[in-house]
């Protein structure tokens, strides 16, 4: 193990190096992957020299989302504390389910979600859990919303038409949460959203109220605080007196945004997030942990046994429930998750997470003003938000971020609102700094510029001569 530990360091740091130097893995073409690498299985051991060289070149060739070409998903960067604890979780290998199996790493598991409620403004009766991604975080969401209806479903299934609400342009997860729940995909209500990518209220409303009158059950409300696209922080207050009115479950998708909590200056965008009944948070995401770090936070934690807690004699043998995470899990076998995000936190306080997002944001402003000041550019997002989202003249957004990708140029992703395609630059990546924002813009305008020359020399070489 401590030669092979070794090998892993040397090889290590050749590929942050060559990460530094070359920003962008080549692109290999699906149809020229099984040549281009020898990812085939063997009925033969293969020696350590050969197994390195082949992991080299696997390693060299895999697209690098940490570093500073890298804008196109919410996630990005990498913190060295984290990536510690990353390794020792792997090294540890721990199961979090209980305290026989885990130690202190259920106490670190507890401060953390201890602290986050502490955050957030809960009392002691609130609680959570660390999911397998902010999908299955909003899973059980779902299915404890399921359950507050109707606590006999768990046992006797769903008797009933049960429907969810959600904005247009929500997260893909809650379909996906429906079908898995019983609840049905056909179920879920998309309610329209404003300008601004915000659910409208009233739609919300009426919607409700047209679903009872149908004899349908309504139980669960999904807001977002970050969507996908534009960033869009949905308004929880509004969304709570609605479902105090009509007594639903209130969930808020946070996945990508709620890393806002640790901000004095953003916290604001999730003002309401204390009257929830639950929500989810993604620590990889705008806090560079490395995937996956997801949490699922709950005001009443006795819904997690309610929903999530089976007996299991050959498991629970030592501790209280406090101490067997388990119990409240959606899986039994669970890798630790808790180290790494732990690391990070302990390692830089509070105040450390909290400039790592207002930097975040000072990133988007000046990616923002750069477009506001460049005739070339139109602005299809808003202030607030770490997803900055633009065209360029007149290219299509699917063939610049296309074309970037395949030419090894910078890896961004493009959005659709209402039709209308667009550029998604994302700056969570708080490694990068204002100079490499810019040097985005102007790597895409040279590149373009190239291209631009280039057709045109084409279309002379073409052209008839008279």
């Amino acid at each position: 193990m401590e030669h092979l530990l070794n090998r892993f360091v040397d090889l290590a740091n050749e590929m942050i190096a060559e990460e530094s130097n070359h920003p962008m893995a080549s692109y290999i073409p699906t149809s020229e992957l099984a040549s281009a690498l020898d990812l085939s299985l063997s009925d033969k051991p293969m020696d350590d020299d050969a197994f390195f060289s082949t992991l080299r070149a696997v390693i060299l060739k895999t697209p690098k989302t940490s570093s500073k070409a890298f804008f196109n998903q919410l996630f990005a960067g990498r913190h060295e504390k984290a990536v510690i604890g990353e390794f020792f979780s792997a090294l540890l290998n721990n199961s979090m389910y209980t305290y026989k199996a885990a130690g202190p790493q259920i106490g670190i598991e507890a401060n953390i979600l201890s602290k986050v409620r502490d955050i957030i403004g809960w009392d002691q009766h609130s609680g959570g859990t660390f999911a397998p991604g902010g999908s299955m975080a909003n899973f059980m969401g779902m299915i404890a919303a399921r359950d507050s209806i109707n606590k006999d479903i768990r046992y006797s299934g769903i008797d009933k038409t049960y429907t969810a609400y959600t904005s247009e342009v929500s997260h893909y997860s809650i379909d996906k949460n429906a079908a898995f729940a019983g609840i049905g995909r056909d179920q879920i209500r998309k309610i329209k959203a404003d300008g601004f990518g915000k659910i409208i209220p009233c739609e919300l409303s009426a919607q409700i109220q047209r679903d009872i009158d149908a004899g349908y059950t309504p139980f669960f409300v999904n807001a977002t605080a970050g969507t996908t696209e534009l960033g869009a922080y949905d308004d929880i207050h509004a969304l709570r007196a609605i479902c105090d009115h009509y007594q639903l479950w209130l969930h808020v998708d946070g996945a990508y945004g709620a890393a806002v909590m640790f901000s004095k200056a953003y916290k604001h965008l999730i003002s309401g997030i204390e009257t929830a009944d639950s929500f989810s948070f993604n620590a990889h995401k705008m806090l560079r942990v490395p995937l996956p770090c997801s949490l699922f936070m709950v005001r009443d934690k006795q819904c997690l046994y309610d929903s999530f807690s089976n007996e299991a004699d050959y498991l629970y043998q030592t501790g209280d429930d406090e101490f067997n995470p388990g119990k409240i899990s959606l899986q039994c076998g669970r890798r630790n998750d808790a180290l790494k995000f732990w690391a990070l936190w302990k390692s830089i306080g509070t105040q450390g997470l909290e400039h790592m997002v207002d930097y975040q944001f000072h990133l988007a402003d000046i990616a923002r003003n750069y477009i506001r000041n460049h005739p070339d550019y139109t602005l299809c997002s808003f202030d607030d938000s770490v997803s900055v989202c633009f065209n360029y003249k007149d290219y299509s957004a699917r063939d610049i971020c296309t074309a970037l990708y395949t030419e090894n140029k910078l890896m961004v992703g493009y959005g659709c609102t209402d039709g209308k395609e667009y550029i998604r630059l994302v700056t969570i990546n708080s490694q990068n700094s204002e100079q490499d924002l810019l040097d985005f813009f102007r790597t895409m305008e040279a590149f373009l510029a190239a291209s631009e020359t280039e057709n045109q020399a084409l279309e002379l070489a073409a052209a008839p001569a008279f």
